[in-house]
């Protein structure tokens, strides 16, 4: 049985995102859109958040205020310590503002902190002018609408299969769950129309025989993502749905190696915190976790370094980069690993980190290293 006494006691009236309730100090938080020439005349132009001044991501609820110069805005007050994250609209997710050419934009993330004014310079929306290009590689599978007790939508499942899958039908496999799922394959459904490229950096590590082959799972997100990755009422509810019907699913579907030393979890940012509460909540079905670009709160170090338990034999990779919000970041990360190390982790045994200076928090950066977490827990006679 799973054990939540690390965490219980640590989140007694204070969840993770939750934050809110334990925190009165409110801020201004002042959002600046300058439409780019291609803005229809009579377009009316929206933000949507995780936060319910935002819409809770409806992208056609929160109108900004149109100014004399084209730009439009609109004044938050938001929580000190709120993990912020909101995109820019036209009134519908298919007119979201674009960025960079080809490329569906992440969402703009902020740690509230203090006033702030936010200015975007949007190059286009994404209905206007707009081409994504990039393929899958490899055979995936899809199930479809998969719903889990006490969560409030269903959602998808991707499953990306080694190279010998369908040629070699004695073999069984290991099996990474992965969280965002439309992001790890498939540039078409990717958020900044760019994905983790986990596909092709697997297959050649697997080719070059650097790696295990494995079975890889995208478990896809859902507009309660926020809630669902961490500590929350629905983060348990998400958990569990991991372990009590995908899993069951994936071992009754596909020819996998089910026991935990051939189960692993992996995620970034929110996917990073969430992939940590499943390996130390979970340890007697999950064996290893990577954790990039993480979202670590002192709340769940604190509470990690109070732990007095055995052992749970698990594994533990943790990265981050050192530009925007990852420098952000990098306190939570710092303080994950002097917890881990005082209850016995070490690098190179249990536990790697790995920072890249120059990396921001996107799909670009965690695609150029997500060879690295695959070799920690996947590299051939290790």
């Amino acid at each position: 049985m799973p054990c939540y006494k690390l965490l219980l006691f640590a989140f007694i009236g204070c969840s993770m995102l939750n934050i809110n309730s334990c925190i009165s100090e409110n801020v201004s938080v002042t959002i600046i859109v300058q439409t780019p020439p291609s803005t229809p005349a009579d377009a009316l132009i929206y933000i949507s958040g995780n936060h319910k001044l935002v819409g809770d991501w409806n992208p056609g609820q929160i109108k900004l205020e149109k100014q004399s110069d084209n730009s439009w805005t609109i004044i938050l007050k938001l929580h000190k310590e709120l993990f912020f994250e909101f995109k820019i609209t036209r009134g519908s997710w298919s007119t979201q503002a674009i960025y960079n050419e080809g490329e569906i934009p992440p969402n703009n993330s902020l740690f509230v902190k203090s006033d702030t004014t936010l200015t975007l310079e949007p190059l286009s929306w994404q209905d206007i002018n707009f081409k994504l290009s990039g393929r899958i590689e490899g055979v995936v599978k899809y199930h479809k609408d998969l719903i889990g007790e006490g969560l409030n939508h269903p959602r998808d499942l991707i499953v990306w299969l080694p190279p010998s899958y369908e040629t070699d039908m004695l073999k069984r496999y290991p099996v990474l769950y992965m969280h965002d799922g439309q992001n790890v394959f498939d540039p078409a459904t990717s958020f900044i129309g760019y994905d983790w490229h986990v596909d092709e950096v697997a297959d050649s590590l697997i080719r070059v025989e650097k790696i295990q082959e494995m079975i890889v799972v995208g478990v896809y997100n859902t507009p309660d993502r926020g809630d669902e990755y961490s500590d929350t009422k629905l983060g348990r509810a998400y958990m569990k749905f991991l372990v009590e019907k995908v899993k069951p699913l994936i071992d009754t579907t596909y020819r996998t190696l089910p026991d935990r030393a051939n189960t692993s979890t992996m995620g970034s940012s929110m996917g990073g915190l969430i992939s940590f509460l499943l390996v130390w909540n979970y340890s007697d079905i999950f064996s290893q976790a990577g954790c990039i670009s993480p979202v670590f709160r002192d709340i769940l170090t604190k509470a990690l370094e109070n732990y007095k338990g055995p052992d749970k034999q698990i594994r533990i990779y943790i990265d981050n980069g050192g530009v925007g919000l990852d420098k952000e970041l990098q306190p939570g990360c710092d303080k994950m690993l002097i917890s881990l190390k005082a209850i016995g982790y070490s690098i190179g045994k249990n536990l790697e980190w790995y920072l890249d200076e120059s990396a921001e928090h996107n799909e670009h950066a965690w695609a150029a290293r997500v060879w690295r977490p695959l070799l920690f827990m996947y590299e051939k006679n290790k």
